[in-house]
C-alpha cells in the first residue's frame, strides 16, 4: 500500500511538473501580441508573460532589441544573419518575401529592456541578479512590474538582493491608490539604507496629500537619514585620512630637507612633479613592450620615482644648494627659480596639458562597507604605502650608518668633520633622500590626481604648514600634523566649503605657532653650538 502511495505521488509530481513546464512556455499568441499592436498593449503582454516565467522569453526579448523579429500573418519569426526559425518552437522556417520588421519606439524599447533586466532576477548566478536588481533600479519601474518582483522576492535567498527587491516594491507601492499600500511602502522604507531613496520619500512627500502617509513618509525620511549620516562621517573621516596620508608623503621629504638640513626647499613640489612623471614614463614604456604585464607597472615605477627624484635632488644640492647653506633667504629664492626652470623643462618634454596615468586593474574599483561609503582601493593602497614610507624612513634615519651621520651632521657639522665624516657627501646623500621621498610622493599622487607641469603647487604650502606644526625635524610630529591637518581641513570642508577650509586651517596653524612656536614636538636636550 505504502509503495502505491508513492507510485500515485510521484505520478502527480511528475504531472504537475510538466504542467507546469507547458505553462511557461512561451505561445505563439503571447509572441505575436508582444511583437504586433499598440504599444500600451504590447507592453502588458510582456509584463503578463514576464510574471508567468515563460520560457524562451529572454531569447524573444533580445531578439526584439537586436530588431531581428520579423511578423507574418501566421508567424513570429527571428532572422539571425542568414538563419531564419520560428520564435516560439525555435524550428527553422523560410522568409516569406511578405514578412514585415517589428518596429520598437522608445517607449517599447525602454519596456523591453526593464524586462530583460528583471527577467534576470530568475537568474541562477548571484552576481547576474544583483547585476539586473541595480538595473532595475536604474532604469525605474512601473506598477505592471508589481507581480513579478513579488515572484522573485518569494523566490530570492540572498538577503542582500531580497532587502534590495523589497526597497524596489516598496518604491511601486508609494505610487497605489490604496492608503495602507503606501503605509506599508513607508514602514518598508524606514527600514533601508541606499541614498537614493532619499530622493525617492522626499518627492512622493512634496507628492502626498493624506496626512498620515505624509507623516509616516517624514518618520521614513528621518530615520533615513538617521543611518546616511553613519555613512557620511565615516566617509569624511575616511577622505581626510586618505588627504593626511598624502600630506605625510609630501612632507616626508620636505621633514629632512627643511626639518634636519635647514634648507627652504620651494622646489620641493616640483621634485614630487618629477617622481609623477617618472611613473608616467613607466607606465608608456609597460605599454608599448610588456602590456600583458601593465598591471604590475606600479612595482617599477615606484623604485623608478625615487631613483629620478633622488637624481634631480642630488644635481641641485650639488650645483646650488652646497654654496647657500646657513642663508636661507637665498635658498628660498635660489629653489623658487629652480622650481620655475623644472616646470618649464616639463613642459617642454611632455606638453602643458596634464598627462594621463591610469590605475592598475587591482587598483580599481573599491570596497563598499555601507551603502552610501566606498573605500577606493587607489586611496586605501595610498594609506598603507605612506605607513610603510614613514617605517622605512624612521629606520633609516634611527638605525642605519647613513642616518647616524646624517643626524650627527645636522647637529653639529664641525664635529661630525673632525670624526672623519664627509660632510659634503652626507649632505648630498641627505638631501637626495629628501627628494626621493618626494618622488615617491608623485608616484603615489599620480595613482588619484592629474598629472601636469603644476601638480607640485597644490601642496608645497600645505607640506610647509606639516612640517612647522609638527616640529621642525620631528618625525613624529609631521605624522600627527599631516593626518591631524588631513582630517581637520576634510571635516571643515564639509561644514564651511573648501575656501573657507583653508583659511581656517591656516589661521589655526598662525595661532597654534604664536602659542607654541616649536610645534607639536619640540626638539629635546641641548643644542651641541651652546
Amino acid at each position: 500500500m505504502t509503495i502505491q502511495r508513492l507510485l500515485v505521488a510521484a505520478g502527480v509530481w511528475l504531472l504537475l511538473c510538466l504542467s507546469s513546464g507547458q505553462a511557461q512556455a512561451l505561445t505563439h499568441d503571447q509572441a505575436r501580441a508582444i511583437a504586433a499592436g499598440e504599444t500600451d498593449a504590447r507592453i502588458a503582454a510582456l509584463n503578463a508573460a514576464a510574471a508567468e516565467g515563460a520560457a524562451g522569453l529572454p531569447d524573444f526579448v533580445q531578439a526584439l532589441l537586436d530588431d531581428a523579429v520579423k511578423l507574418t500573418p501566421k508567424q513570429v519569426l527571428v532572422v539571425d544573419g542568414t538563419q531564419v526559425r520560428d520564435a516560439v518552437s525555435g524550428q527553422p522556417a523560410t522568409l516569406p518575401e511578405d514578412a514585415e520588421d517589428v518596429l520598437n519606439n522608445n517607449r517599447m524599447r525602454g519596456a523591453l529592456q526593464a524586462a530583460q533586466a528583471a527577467l534576470q532576477l530568475f537568474a541562477s548566478d548571484l552576481a547576474t541578479r544583483r547585476a539586473a536588481v541595480a538595473e532595475l533600479a536604474k532604469q525605474g519601474l512601473d506598477a505592471s512590474k508589481l507581480p513579478l518582483l513579488d515572484k522573485a522576492l518569494a523566490g530570492e535567498a540572498d538577503a542582500d538582493v531580497k532587502a534590495r527587491l523589497a526597497q524596489l516594491r516598496a518604491g511601486l507601492l508609494l505610487t497605489s491608490p490604496d492608503k495602507a499600500k503606501r503605509l506599508e511602502a513607508a514602514r518598508l522604507l524606514a527600514a533601508g539604507s541606499e541614498p537614493a531613496i532619499k530622493s525617492l520619500l522626499l518627492e512622493r512627500i512634496a507628492a502626498e496629500g493624506d496626512v498620515e502617509v505624509k507623516s509616516a513618509l517624514s518618520q521614513a525620511l528621518s530615520a533615513l537619514e538617521s543611518r546616511l549620516a553613519w555613512g557620511e562621517r565615516a566617509g569624511l573621516i575616511f577622505t581626510g585620512l586618505s588627504l593626511g596620508s598624502i600630506l605625510l608623503l609630501v612632507a616626508l621629504g620636505l621633514a629632512i630637507t627643511y626639518g634636519l638640513m635647514g634648507v627652504i626647499n620651494m622646489a620641493h613640489g616640483e621634485l614630487m612633479m618629477v617622481g609623477a612623471y617618472a611613473t608616467y614614463v613607466v607606465q608608456n614604456l609597460f605599454k608599448a613592450y610588456l602590456p600583458g604585464a601593465f598591471d604590475y607597472y606600479v612595482l617599477l615605477a615606484i623604485p623608478a620615482s625615487f631613483m629620478a627624484a633622488a637624481l634631480v635632488g642630488a644635481v641641485l644640492e650639488r650645483s646650488v644648494i652646497r654654496w647657500l647653506y646657513g642663508r636661507p633667504l637665498e635658498t628660498l629664492l635660489a629653489t623658487w627659480g629652480i622650481s620655475l626652470v623644472l616646470m618649464q623643462a616639463v613642459r617642454s618634454m611632455f606638453g602643458a596639458q596634464n598627462v594621463p596615468v591610469e590605475n592598475p586593474a587591482w587598483l580599481s574599483g573599491g570596497i563598499q562597507v555601507l551603502p552610501n561609503l566606498v573605500l577606493p582601493y587607489n586611496r586605501l593602497a595610498i594609506i598603507v604605502f605612506a605607513m610603510l614610507v614613514l617605517a622605512g624612513v624612521a629606520l633609516l634615519i634611527a638605525r642605519t650608518r647613513l642616518g647616524l651621520f646624517v643626524r650627527g651632521v645636522t647637529q653639529n657639522r664641525r664635529m661630525a668633520s673632525c670624526m672623519g665624516v664627509n660632510t659634503a657627501r652626507i649632505d648630498t646623500y641627505a638631501f637626495s633622500l629628501g627628494a626621493g621621498i618626494a618622488g615617491l610622493a608623485g608616484c603615489a599622487l599620480s595613482q588619484v590626481g592629474n598629472v601636469g607641469p603644476d601638480l607640485g603647487q597644490s601642496y608645497i604650502v600645505d607640506s610647509f604648514m606639516v612640517v612647522v606644526l609638527g616640529g621642525v625635524g620631528q618625525l613624529a610630529g609631521t605624522v600627527y600634523a599631516g593626518l591631524g591637518l588631513g582630517i581637520l581641513n576634510k571635516l571643515l570642508e564639509g561644514w564651511q566649503g573648501a575656501v573657507l577650509a583653508k583659511i581656517m586651517v591656516l589661521v589655526f596653524i598662525v595661532v597654534f605657532i604664536q602659542k607654541r612656536p616649536q610645534g607639536l614636538f619640540a626638539m629635546k636636550g641641548r643644542s651641541a653650538e651652546a
